[in-house]
């Protein structure tokens, strides 16, 4: 099996609410365990707690998360987005409006200097996104620089 990259997100208290904001979202199949299944914790405030989750979505991407435990410390993201790129204007025009729909618009979806169209957002849960749509031709700003990269 290759190795792959996949996003972790970790929240405090609100994991579950989160992937199944997210399996609203993007569709699929989510998995989740809890601090109690894994007797991760003898603390009884903790047991419902998401010790992993995972949502593979039909196209099969994943994105993990889980709870910070009440014994470290959290910190909210910061400093890093998801980035949602490709050429159907529909699908991702849809996930926009539900991440961007529950939180923050940071800069409205809208023509760029590139061509494309993109936006960025922060959705309810403090998640940053960017969403990069394919102008016309097809060639989104993510195909030229990995075209640049490549060689």
């Amino acid at each position: 099996m290759a190795a792959t990259i996949n996003t972790y997100l970790s929240f405090k208290d609100t994991a579950a609410e989160a992937m199944d904001f997210y399996r609203s979202v993007f569709g699929g199949d989510l998995q989740r365990s809890t601090f109690a299944e894994y007797q991760v914790s003898e603390d009884p405030a903790e047991q419902d707690k998401i010790m992993h989750s995972m949502l593979t979505t039909p196209s099969g991407q994943v994105l993990m998360a889980a709870d910070t435990p009440n014994s470290m410390e959290y910190r909210a993201p910061a400093g890093h987005s998801l980035s949602l790129s490709g050429d159907d204007e529909a699908e991702l025009r849809g996930y926009w409006e539900a991440l961007a729909g529950s939180g923050t618009e940071v800069m409205p979806l809208a023509a760029s200097p590139w061509g494309d169209s993109f936006g960025m957002c922060v959705d309810r849960f403090g998640v940053s996104w960017m969403v990069n749509i394919a102008g016309p031709g097809g060639e989104s700003a993510t195909a030229v620089e990995d075209a640049e990269v490549g060689g």
